[in-house]
């Protein structure tokens, strides 16, 4: 009966409450006058009293429709809506009473002071058990999460009063490092010790316990959860719903850091005609779509109104994701959206892709970017970096393609690492290629580090803030160039508007940035502090762990100084030597050959030898210049 009345259309549920609440009317009237003549059977009393039961009801009916009485939903029910009951039974009384001397009745004015207390009882009550019956019929047999939670002050009685109306955890107990509340009874449960709780959790009785302590600072907040959850239990941190509204609560006290308060300079104004004009009604390819960089690239150029865009990777998960975030803004512009898994060294595939989408512009941002990996993975790391650009950039220039620019890197400079080095490598073998073609225009773009990307230091200092520290820095005074996605993507945009042929194009990204400074301004900007010398009983620790295999203490931007202007002040376009068709060959024949053997440390000789400025990062203060 109960699971039909609760289906039932909420139309039909406030008819029910309104017929019930006017049905209990003439039953406070009838208790009334039980109560005062001591009579199970006042025969001769209701006949006298008839009018009342009658014409009471009548009129109370549009008094609790304008007070909304049957517009209160049970599992809601609070003391707010027994002041609505309140004015309801005072509503009745005082229409009793009125009608008592209106029709001259010959009953005691008692009756009509008596009515009202009981229509009161009557209502509470039976507001109280359908609660009860609703909240009964949730906890049994569905399965909820039996919950605890830490706090028993406001915020604990406001998460409560939520979720007893939900449908997936269940309240259990209050726990409460107070010992005074730990005897008490708060909005109707028990409030427990921390000790009481262990006892619950070792019992199955408790499998998750939701913080409601607003005003505990993070660092306790965190120590706190971490020994709760060395009971074996999950524990979550909740703010109150004014925190949820304002949005300051529990959940984002770590505020995130955005990466242009993290530059230290003004971001570049990037935006310029020049870009919309060169993408509009083309067909792009975009090669590792589903990165940082790429993904960037994706949104940015939906906007300038290409006619199609291709992306492509050889992670299905980084596709699926960029190409659902993709198609609703792709159809708000009217750009026909193609996505491509396959690899960027496959040389087929890369011809189909560039043939079936009739390709007009590639933007190429696929390669493996993380120095320590790569250092690892010499083999792998120039396979994808250097041949991978290398095929992708073969078929653009047989498909007649109009435009291959390439993302870089500045370890490209001087490079310390296989990772920088394979980069170099790719750049000259773009230049290369660049003096045997006649239709495609190549260009490259050096980056700095690209704040919030994959792999960088920012959401590795992020991680390690919100787990309480300590904060790893490699060395106390490494530097690192940096830009924003959004600037990085736009670079290479106005790479393709701006490239003649053979260009290296880098942004002018100011002074670079000490790592140690950044990772002091990432903690102050999250309301923490710095626990050093000066600060004993700071928040986060700063600790130094030693230079990575094959990190330099600085990075550069630039091989020599010879740059020329471009038509946007701060973007720069480097003339740097390039190798002959004959040297490329050479190199290239090396590397093949030594990929073919498997040999790592044939490759490290063949770049030694052959890679301006190659060469191995010291770990010294030396380095510093």
């Amino acid at each position: 009966m109960l699971d039909y009345l609760v289906t039932l259309p909420r139309p039909v549920k406030r008819h029910i409450l309104l017929f019930i609440d006017i049905l209990l009317v003439p039953l406070s009237l009838f208790i009334s006058l039980v109560l005062l003549f001591d009579t199970l059977s006042p025969v001769k009393l209701l006949w006298e009293a008839w009018p009342l039961f009658v014409m009471t009801p009548i009129v109370a009916t549009p008094i609790f429709l304008r007070i909304g009485l049957n517009r209160i939903k049970l599992m809601a029910f609070e003391a707010h809506d027994m002041r609505r009951g309140a004015f309801a039974a005072l509503s009745v009384a005082a229409i009793t009473a009125a009608e008592t001397y209106a029709f001259n009745l010959d009953l005691p004015r008692a009756v009509a002071v008596l009515t009202g207390p009981a229509f009161l009882l009557l209502h509470l009550g039976l507001r109280t058990l359908g609660r009860n019956l609703l909240v009964r019929r949730i906890n049994v047999g569905n399965g909820r999460m039996p919950v605890a939670i830490y706090g028993a002050g406001s915020a604990g009685v406001q998460l409560l009063a939520a979720l007893r109306q939900d449908f997936q955890m269940r309240p259990v107990t209050f726990v409460d490092d107070n010992v005074t509340l730990q005897t008490m009874t708060v909005s109707g449960m028990e409030v427990c010790s921390r000790a009481q709780l262990e006892a619950k959790v070792r019992r199955g009785e408790i499998q998750r316990v939701l913080l409601a302590m607003p005003s505990v600072s993070e660092p306790r907040m965190r120590r706190l959860t971490q020994e709760l959850s060395e009971f074996g239990c999950e524990v979550h941190a909740l703010p109150t719903y004014s925190e949820l509204v304002e949005g300051t609560g529990l959940a984002s006290n770590l505020r995130p850091v955005t990466p242009d308060r993290l530059l230290g300079r003004d971001k570049v104004d990037l935006e310029t005609p020049e870009v919309a004009r060169a993408y509009a009604g083309r067909r792009v390819l975009i090669t590792g779509a589903g990165g940082s960089i790429g993904s960037e690239l994706c949104r940015q150029i939906i906007l300038c109104g290409p006619q199609r865009l291709t992306l492509l990777d050889h992670s299905e998960f980084a596709l699926y994701e960029i190409s659902r975030e993709l198609v609703p803004l792709a159809e708000m512009h009217g750009v026909e959206l193609v996505t491509r898994l396959g690899s960027v060294c496959d040389p087929d595939r890369m011809a189909h892709i560039m043939a079936e989408s009739e390709i007009d512009i590639v933007l190429f941002a696929a390669a493996y970017k993380h120095v320590p990996l790569v250092e690892e993975n010499e083999i792998e790391g120039l396979r994808n970096n250097l041949f991978g650009t290398l095929t992708t950039a073969e078929a653009a220039q047989k498909a007649g393609v109009e435009r291959f620019i390439l993302v870089s890197t500045d370890k490209a400079v001087r490079p310390t690492n296989i990772m920088g080095a394979s980069k170099r490598l790719a750049e000259l073998s773009i230049q290369d290629l660049q003096t045997r073609s006649e239709v495609t225009k190549f260009a490259m773009v050096r980056f700095g580090n690209v704040l919030g990307s994959s792999g960088s230091v920012i959401p590795l200092f992020q991680s390690q803030i919100a787990a309480g520290g300590p904060i790893t820095l490699t060395h106390e005074k490494i530097t690192r160039y940096f830009m924003t996605i959004s600037e990085a993507a736009r670079l290479v945009l106005l790479a393709g508007a701006y490239a003649t042929g053979g260009d290296v194009f880098v942004l002018d990204m100011g002074a670079p940035v000490n790592i140690r400074d950044l990772a002091r301004r990432m903690v102050e900007l999250t309301g923490l502090t710095v626990r050093d010398e000066k600060n004993p009983h700071g928040d986060i620790d700063i600790e130094t762990v030693g230079l990575r295999p094959g990190e330099k203490l600085y990075e550069e931007l630039l091989i020599g100084n010879n740059i020329l202007p471009t038509p946007h002040e701060k973007i720069m376009r480097a003339e740097e030597r390039r190798l002959s068709q004959i040297e490329m060959a050479r190199i290239l024949k090396q590397i093949r050959a030594a990929i073919a053997a498997n040999d790592p440390a044939a490759v490290r000789s063949i770049i030694e030898a052959n890679v301006d400025g190659f060469h191995v990062a010291e770990t010294g203060l030396d380095d510093v210049v």
